[in-house]
Formats: structure tokens, C-alpha cells, sequence
């Protein structure tokens, strides 16, 4: 297994880790700002950059029961959010392969 690299993203909004600073999201990525984390506010993007996923587990969740992975920083593993393997209500799918990105847990990088 060879040295692992980070992802510099190259757009003018870049969210990183609140606390390396390392890039995870462009602002363009997001897919939506209405939901809540363990932590409050929290953003649903189409892709990250610079992650670890942990392993897949069930979880009862307020739009109901879903299958997902905990994501953390790849810097300096801190968790950061999570993936969305799996949602078993029909009106859920669309989270599927999506990831949530707490805004606590977030900077902006310049």
C-alpha cells in the first residue's frame, strides 16, 4: 500500500476540516442545507474529497431507518459526518451515495 494523497480542490468555496483545514467539499457540491447532525446544522453534498468511511450500520434517523457510514477526515480522523449507503423509505432514495457534512465540524478555506 503506497502513500495516500490528499485532493486540493481548485474552486473559489471550499469547505475543509474545522480542525486541519484539510478540503472535504465544494460549495457547489451541495445538495441542501435542511438538515440536522449530532452537532445541528448540517449540509447534504454530492461528493467529498479526503475522507476515511467506516463501516455500514443501521440507523434509526428522524426521516426514518437508513444504512450508513460514519466519514472522517483523512488528515486527522476527526469525524466530520457521514455517507448514506442505503435508505428503505422510497422518498428517502435520493440520499443514497450522498454525504452529510456537519457545519460545526466545518471552515471555510481560502
Amino acid at each position: 500500500m503506497g502513500l495516500a494523497y490528499n485532493t486540493y480542490l481548485n474552486t473559489s468555496k471550499v469547505y475543509g476540516c474545522k480542525t486541519c483545514k484539510t478540503h472535504l467539499a465544494n460549495h457547489d457540491d451541495i445538495i441542501s442545507r435542511n438538515f440536522r447532525g449530532q452537532h445541528g446544522k448540517a449540509y447534504l453534498f454530492h461528493a467529498v474529497v479526503n475522507i476515511e468511511a467506516g463501516d455500514p450500520n443501521e440507523r434509526n434517523m428522524t426521516t426514518g431507518r437508513h444504512v450508513v457510514r460514519d466519514i472522517k477526515c483523512r488528515q486527522c480522523k476527526g469525524t466530520v459526518g457521514w455517507k448514506y449507503d442505503k435508505a428503505y423509505e422510497q422518498v428517502e432514495k435520493y440520499k443514497e451515495g450522498k454525504f452529510i457534512l456537519e457545519a460545526e465540524l466545518l471552515c471555510l478555506v481560502t
